[in-house]
């Protein structure tokens, strides 16, 4: 039973008319007992639907010993800079054309030349370039996108057919993850390129982060993340020096 009425008694003289006291008593413990078969019913009976969005597998950032970085090909080397912009009180500043934080990614594929034959103060041969975190415009890859994605596009474009099979349920989600990892990691694809990834002093999170998204993006597994050095720091320099902002 789960409520009770009881009438209230307390003996002794009662006037004439007078309303009779009743106290209601409300028993829960069955409909907490029924809550729980109801509850341990539905998740016995009730069939799970799993997800049919593509999962993205995470970089799996094989390390590069620097044995494996002095044996890669300089074509296959790519080192990027990581810059933010800031004013005088150090606050990140936002650029003009996007705006967006005022990231500057300076990057260089092989081996730095910082040789300054005719001591004018500005390297000969500096093969150190600028861009930005701009992603994809009308469908096409900008920025420092466009240099990452060409520089894995076997890859990718390996991927890229992988990825239309699932689309067309030809794999399932699992097929293609550990089939998508196997062409990541295929050492026999030459031109899989190694990045090596620096952060300057006034490089903000966000702009590490976004590094680390370009490399999952363009489906890039061999990188690291290194200490910025004296010839990176030239180099730089060189460049400020060589364009000005106007």
């Amino acid at each position: 039973m789960m409520a009770q009425i009881e009438q209230s008694d307390k003996g002794g003289k009662k006037k004439k008319g007078a309303q009779k006291k009743m106290s209601i008593h409300v028993d829960f413990t069955p409909m907490v007992d029924m809550n729980m078969l109801l509850i341990t019913f539905f998740m016995l009976c009730t069939t799970m639907i799993k997800s049919q969005t593509l999962n993205i597998s995470l970089p799996s950032n094989e390390k590069v010993e620097q044995e494996q970085q002095n044996k890669a090909k300089e074509s296959q080397a790519v080192t990027l800079i990581l810059d933010t912009e800031r004013d005088a009180d150090g606050n990140v500043k936002t650029d003009p054309e996007t705006g967006k934080p005022a990231h500057v990614i300076y990057y260089y594929f092989g081996k730095p030349d910082i040789a300054d034959e005719n001591k004018d103060g500005l390297l000969d041969n500096s093969i150190l370039k600028a861009e930005k975190f701009v992603g994809n415009v009308n469908g096409q890859e900008q920025g420092i996108r466009k240099i990452l994605h060409d520089k894995n596009k076997t890859v990718l474009e390996k991927i890229a057919v992988l990825k239309k099979d699932w689309k067309d349920k030809k794999i399932n989600d699992d097929e293609y993850q550990a089939r998508a990892k196997e062409i990541r990691n295929d050492s026999l694809i030459q031109d899989r390129p190694v990045v090596i990834i620096k952060a300057g002093p006034n490089a903000s999170w966000e702009s590490l982060i976004g590094a680390l998204d370009e490399m999952q993006i363009n489906q890039i597994s061999r990188y690291q993340i290194d200490n910025i050095n004296g010839v990176d720091s030239a180099m730089i320099f060189d460049y400020i020096a060589k364009n000005p902002k106007k």
